[in-house]
């Protein structure tokens, strides 16, 4: 996958020494014409073509930003209201998840997500610890987003 990287580098830097333009566009082009090529020749390369893992940590940040914006709406809502009217909790929730990175990658998402903080995980179980700010209502949604997020990680990391 590196080769492949530098190979595309390589395309664009020859791109912009052709056109004798050192600007972000023209090594934008090249760049974008290095990974056409690379894409129509993938079946040489003994590695996967490695745009799909870019489009999986794109798909995984785009996720986390509606993730992020859908809990602060909700979180600002909850806040708002003249009486708060929430019951925080902790839950235990097990995870698909297997290596250390992918773990702690979920935690972070998880815990960077307002409303809800990873406490405590059993490595060895795959379990989880969750505190929620309101955990009759955030159970299931951050079981969902967690599901969601997992997927994602797995996209991304194998």
């Amino acid at each position: 996958m590196t080769t492949q990287i530098l190979i595309n580098l390589l395309i664009a830097i020859t791109w912009m020494l052709l056109n004798e333009n050192w600007d972000v566009v023209s090594f934008t082009v090249g760049y974008v014409i290095g990974f056409a090529i690379i894409s129509s020749m993938r079946r040489f390369f003994p590695v996967p073509f490695y745009g799909k893992k870019a489009i999986a940590v794109i798909k995984l940040l785009l996720l986390f930003i509606i993730e992020l914006f859908k809990s602060s709406i909700t979180v600002l809502k909850e806040i708002m209201r003249p009486k708060i009217k929430i019951k925080p909790g902790i839950f235990r929730t097990t995870t698909v998840l297997e290596s250390d990175l992918e773990i702690s990658l979920l935690v972070a998402l998880i815990t960077l997500t307002p409303g809800s903080v990873v406490m405590e995980i059993d490595q060895k179980a795959q379990v989880l610890f969750i505190h929620a700010m309101d955990a009759d209502d955030f159970k299931n949604n951050i079981m969902k987003t967690k599901k969601r997020f997992e997927k994602a990680i797995i996209e991304v990391m194998r």
